[in-house]
């Protein structure tokens, strides 16, 4: 079973790698507003870090520049960019394993309903992912030739319908919260239905 023994390894050297990311720009917040004597050994330690963390940074500094906000609080907000993304990808991950660890109990039991329920709570767990990669996508401009094309050409059936009903509030688009919980409850019952009757 993946959900028991792998899961737990992926989610010990995920969250410890999200751990020493944390601790780098935490860093390099404190050096942001401490300013060190820049030929001095603290200050070409805080050149080295924000050398290193400024293709991470950048978006949210631009982004907080946009809304004439100190753009020294831009590492803050680019770990809470990377708390929700990797909770997400673990989210994603161990949903992966327990679709896997359901269709090999629905054909080593010889249970097709099982297997069947599985394939459909697999096919709404692909959806859910591309809902979230066409999220992360919308920060930048993509062709309809790539895979990104690809994503918005499925999730669009779906997500322009509940867009229409419910406008962005803001710089806020909610529809795609509230298909994605529409989603979870799908996947609840197809639970229901085919795997827990």
């Amino acid at each position: 079973m993946l959900s028991l023994t792998v899961y737990p390894i992926v989610f010990i050297v995920v969250w410890s790698l999200f751990g020493l990311f944390l601790g780098i720009l935490l860093l390099r917040t404190i050096f942001n507003y401490t300013d060190p004597n820049p030929f001095g050994k603290v200050g070409r330690l805080g050149f080295k870090v924000r050398k290193a963390t400024e293709k991470w940074v950048y978006p949210s500094s631009r982004f907080l520049a946009m809304y004439r906000i100190d753009t020294r609080l831009a590492p803050l907000m680019t770990i809470l960019i990377g708390l929700v993304l990797t909770y997400f990808a673990m989210q994603i991950v161990g949903n992966t394993f327990f679709v896997i660890d359901g269709l090999t109990a629905g054909v080593t039991t010889g249970r097709p309903m099982v297997f069947v329920g599985f394939v459909l709570y697999g096919l709404l767990s692909v959806f859910v992912l591309f809902i979230f990669i066409r999220f992360i996508s919308s920060w930048f401009v993509f062709t309809r030739r790539t895979f990104l094309g690809f994503v918005k050409r499925v999730t669009d059936p779906v997500l322009i319908p509940v867009q229409r009903l419910i406008p962005p509030i803001g710089m806020f688009d909610i529809s795609a919260m509230i298909v994605l919980l529409l989603i979870g409850f799908l996947q609840s019952i197809v639970l229901r239905v085919f795997v827990y009757p």
